[in-house]
C-alpha cells in the first residue's frame, strides 16, 4: 500500500487555504498612470472595479483663486468604447491633510465613447489645500 507523504498533504491544504482567502481591495488606483503618477494619484480614487477598468485621470490642475480658496480642475477620461454614466466628488483637505468639512455632493458625469470631460471643484473656504477626487459607478 503506497502513501502519501506528510508534507506533500500540508502543502496541498495550505495552498487550497491561501486560494479560498483572497479579498478585493479598494478603493481602487487609475490604472493609466503613465504621465500623472505620483504626484496625482493618492489625489484621484476609483471606488469600485467597473471604474478602475473603464475611468483615469489624465490631468489635475490646482489654481488657488483671488479670494485664497482652492480650486481643482479634474480630467476624467472615459477608456472604453461605450458611453458611461459615473458620479464624481471632492473632499477638501487642510494642510496636513484632514477634512475641512467641504465635501462636495456626488456629481453625475456622462462621458461619451473615448471622451474627457474637464470637472470643477472650489473649495467652500480658504482652509483647503489638498484634496481627494473621488470616482464611483452611477447609482
Amino acid at each position: 500500500m503506497k502513501t502519501t507523504p506528510p508534507l506533500l498533504v500540508l502543502a496541498a491544504l495550505a495552498s487550497a487555504f491561501l486560494a479560498g482567502c483572497q479579498t478585493e481591495p479598494g478603493p481602487f488606483q487609475p490604472q493609466d498612470t503613465t504621465k500623472y503618477s505620483i504626484e496625482n494619484t493618492d489625489k484621484f480614487v476609483l471606488m469600485d472595479r467597473p471604474t478602475q477598468i473603464s475611468i483615469t485621470c489624465t490631468g489635475l490642475q490646482e489654481p488657488i483663486r483671488p479670494d485664497g480658496r482652492l480650486e481643482v480642475i479634474a480630467n476624467i477620461k472615459n477608456r472604453e468604447n461605450r458611453r458611461l454614466q459615473v458620479q464624481v466628488r471632492c473632499v477638501f483637505k487642510d494642510e496636513a491633510g484632514y477634512s475641512t468639512g467641504d465635501e462636495t455632493p456626488w456629481r453625475t458625469l456622462i462621458l461619451g465613447e473615448n471622451a474627457t470631460e474637464a470637472v470643477h471643484f472650489i473649495a467652500m473656504n480658504t482652509l483647503a489645500r489638498k484634496y481627494t477626487i473621488a470616482v464611483r459607478q452611477a447609482r
